[in-house]
């Protein structure tokens, strides 16, 4: 049987054919369908948002630090796609919060985010990731409220002031005396810290002698004060956070009131003795204390490694974590069903800076609390044996 001779192309055809194969292949690469090229990775984006000006600046700084650090961290390891950060300033306020949120939110890449050191700016912002059915992980705020319903978007790597009020109640009805007067602010974080020490400390045989309140941006506490001055308490226990409790102490030592100043770690801060300066001797924080575990001394080796310009500071392992969760379930469910990545947020048991976390059906850190005492002495925080 004849064979009919095979029919080679001519050069021009050949040189065709091969132009060809070459712009099939550029057009696979571009499109994510190559392999082998960078070009084939598809770009996500992960939000962060945090006090990064104003008063509480220093601990938003810190956490973007660490959420930074996962970041250039997960993208140096060779993922399928590559993450780019979008870092926002909330201030510390609830309208500059939900301008952050929306903005996130508005933007299609973004698949997940992170935030917030104030429980009042998470609280409103919340609702912007729930109706856009983006992914977010607390990483500081510690109201209750936060994570109170089952919310499928929100879930949250630190424990809740009710955590940490719960013993140091117990231990100041103990330690200090059964007659406490309370300072706080008007924000949900100071009427949540207020309501959640006078219930344990009631519960333990204290009474709250007085009680006194002023907004967030207060400056002159001594009308309050005096009033409270004249019940002789034996301690002070105050409901908020930095820049007020440094005025609060300063102005109970210009009156005379040498008690003791107690609360959680609202104001356990280093700028916290700058405002109260010789005054915040004598100041106990209850803080929910720190577990050294291999994965918070790499993360810290690597902070020192990356010369971020600040140092590190008390929020940039939960952050640095809650980025991580987040890029975990990114591995996990992929990059474009955003209720996948959040479902996949729920159900990780992730072992990190901050030990191990896992998350209750409402999206909580199932974390227990072992309080620690931390107190000024000589002009700086110390451990209280």
């Amino acid at each position: 049987m004849a064979f009919a001779p095979i029919q080679r192309p001519s050069r021009p055809a050949r040189r065709t054919f091969s132009l060809g194969l070459a712009a099939l292949a550029g057009a696979l690469a571009v499109s994510g369908l190559g392999t082998g090229s960078a070009l084939a990775q598809e770009t996500v984006k992960l939000g962060f948002i945090g006090p990064l000006s104003g008063g509480n600046a220093q601990q938003g700084i810190a956490a973007r630090n660490g959420f930074q650090l996962a970041i250039d961290q997960a993208n140096a390891a060779g993922l399928p796609f590559k993450i780019e950060p979008v870092i926002l300033d909330d201030a510390a306020n609830p309208q500059t919060g939900v301008a952050a949120a929306l903005k996130l939110t508005n933007d299609p890449k973004v698949v997940a985010a992170t935030g917030h050191w104030n429980s009042g700016v998470a609280l409103a912002t919340i609702p912007v990731f729930s109706r856009a059915n983006v992914p977010f992980v607390v990483w500081g705020a510690i109201s209750p409220k936060i994570t109170e319903k089952n919310n499928p978007m929100v879930s949250r790597v630190v424990t809740t002031l009710v955590n940490t009020n719960a013993p140091l109640a117990k231990w100041a009805a103990t330690n200090l005396g059964k007659r406490i007067a309370i300072v706080s602010d008007t924000s949900d974080y100071g009427v949540a810290n207020t309501d959640n020490f006078r219930k344990f400390y009631e519960a333990d045989g204290g009474t709250i002698v007085a009680a006194e309140s002023a907004p967030v941006g207060t400056t002159d506490f001594r009308a309050l004060l005096t009033k409270i001055k004249g019940t002789n308490p034996d301690a002070i226990y105050f409901g908020g956070v930095v820049a007020e409790a440094g005025l609060v102490r300063q102005q109970m030592v210009q009156l005379g009131m040498n008690q003791p100043m107690i609360g959680v770690d609202g104001f356990y801060d280093s700028e916290f003795l700058k405002i109260a300066g010789a005054a915040a001797n004598g100041t106990i924080a209850g803080i929910a204390k720190e577990v050294g575990n291999p994965k918070l001394d790499a993360m810290t080796t690597a902070y020192k490694a990356a010369n971020f310009a600040e140092p590190i500071g008390s929020y940039t392992k939960n952050a640095y974590d809650a980025t991580n969760i987040i890029i975990d379930a990114l591995k996990t469910a992929g990059v474009k069903d955003k209720a996948a990545i959040a479902k996949a947020i729920r159900a990780i048991d992730y072992d990190g800076a901050m030990g191990r976390t896992t998350f209750d059906e409402n999206g909580q850190t199932k974390r227990e609390v072992v309080l620690e005492l931390r107190e000024v002495k000589d002009g700086a925080w110390t451990t209280r044996q």
